[in-house]
């Protein structure tokens, strides 16, 4: 099974961050001491991938800057003894190799991963978005890779979420399930809930296999004239079977203001030197 590339699309414009990134990408906005996109490429990593495949869009070069071998620096560390920073910077230049796509208009989600089908070819491949990090004893990925490896279709990462917050996600209609594996017999993008088939959300994980770039081709754009790639998986389903799992642990929302600070407090009260920071910062404000 070849599944050695992971698509990660990194293209959108970061408007809930205004201010922040008017210049700066949000995905090198950081979770602690490394940016959201580098945990995306470890998680990636940790299922299996090697080839990222990383669609960007014009002013997002700073991420792939992130990814390069910086000689200037590295020099500048080493002659300053700094090795547990040198090391920590030389890392990320050996995380995985990259592949650079440009998206050069925002046309939605299915949009940008068929941005990616030349440098895909025909292999399955993982999709992830960076707005979620996952946190747990088996990363989310690797969760679909698994399941990958025992059906051979289409994967999708679904959670559970109460009916007052279905419409904000993607959702999935159930055909079958085997445990916490269900095979799909539809989705739907942001349904109402009143009119939603399930409380199974689609979150931002996939397993895709290449026949989701003909699927995408043939889809038409919807409002604003995107095209999403929940319409693409669906074009799959009428197709032939496409699963999802619902993952253990947790994905942590770094994609909005709320959620970043509050997944960057969380993890940082379980490390050992800056939750002990925190704790008296907190302290501080209380009195």
């Amino acid at each position: 099974m070849d599944l050695r590339h992971c698509v990660i699309p990194a293209a959108g414009l970061g408007t809930r961050f205004l201010p922040a990134t008017k210049a700066l990408p949000k995905e090198l906005l950081p979770v602690l001491d490394r940016p959201v996109i580098q945990w995306a490429v470890e998680e990636a990593v940790a299922a299996g991938a090697s080839e990222m495949v990383v669609v960007i869009s014009e002013g997002k070069e700073l991420i792939q800057q992130h990814f390069t071998a910086q000689p200037d620096l590295e020099a500048l560390l080493d002659a300053r003894g700094k090795m547990a920073e040198l090391a920590a910077v030389r890392a990320t230049d050996h995380l995985a190799s990259f592949t650079w796509v440009r998206q050069e208009q925002p046309l939605g989600l299915g949009h940008a991963v068929l941005c990616t089908a030349e440098a895909i070819g025909d292999h399955p491949f993982l999709c992830m978005l960076p707005d979620d990090l996952s946190y747990g004893t088996v990363p989310v990925l690797r969760q679909l890779v698994d399941a990958h490896k025992e059906y051979g279709t289409p994967i999708l990462a679904l959670m559970r979420v109460p009916p007052d917050q279905i419409s904000r996600y993607g959702c999935a209609a159930i055909a079958e399930s085997h445990g916490r594996v269900h095979r799909l017999s539809a989705v739907v993008e942001k349904p109402d809930r009143r009119e939603a088939p399930s409380d199974l959300a689609i979150m931002g994980r996939y397993v895709l296999t290449p026949d989701i770039f003909d699927a995408l081709r043939d889809t038409a754009p919807g409002a604003g004239g995107e095209i999403q790639l929940t319409d693409g998986i669906g074009a799959l389903i009428r197709n032939g079977a496409v699963h999802g799992v619902e993952f253990t642990g947790e994905l942590l929302d770094v994609g909005t203001p709320a959620g970043w600070l509050a997944t960057n407090a969380m993890l940082a009260l379980q490390d050992p030197v800056l939750g002990t920071v925190l704790r008296a910062a907190m302290e501080v404000d209380n009195r």
